[in-house]
């Protein structure tokens, strides 16, 4: 009887030390998993800053292409400096958010050319999207929204960073 009490006693400490091990490799496979994340956001923020110029001037581009608002052509966009970034919930992907402002002119034959809002300098938000490795945009605005308020109206898809 005394043997099975020992051969018991030494499958429990076999597993209990088991269960610390694996619990230690958990942990220290997280804390890397998150070291990766953190450096993998850092690198995409610096290529942010590196890139801005271009893709400020790429946003311009496609936004004043893109058709929209119907009836005004874009023709300045001035970017504030500080950058707001999040991530899609759903994907993981890293968002760099700007704020923006928007002067327009009305476009001949476009039903606008006498309404004194055309003129108006607009508030917005430019979008620029981190996919595989590389910063990009479609040239998309978010109308009458700071970056944080933008993060906020789409607190279902987008986090912010840190």
């Amino acid at each position: 009887m005394a043997m099975l009490f020992w051969i018991l006693g030494g499958v429990l400490v076999t597993i209990v030390v088991a269960i610390f091990v694996a619990a230690f490799f958990v942990v220290l496979f997280r804390r890397r998993k998150e070291a990766a994340i953190e450096r993998a956001m850092q690198e995409a923020r610096t290529t942010f800053r590196q890139q801005r110029e271009w893709l400020e001037a790429r946003f311009f581009t496609l936004a004043s292409e893109s058709g929209r608002p119907r009836g005004l052509a874009w023709v300045e966009c001035d970017f504030a400096d500080e950058v707001a970034f999040a991530r899609e919930k759903a994907s993981g992907e890293l968002r760099a958010l700007v704020a923006i402002n928007i002067s327009f002119a009305a476009i001949a034959g476009g039903g606008l050319p006498d309404n004194p809002n055309v003129r108006r300098i607009r508030a917005a938000t430019a979008t620029f999207r981190h996919r595989n490795g590389q910063w990009e945009t479609d040239g998309r605005a978010i109308m009458n929204l700071d970056p944080e308020g933008a993060i906020r109206h789409f607190d279902q898809e987008l986090e912010t960073v840190d």
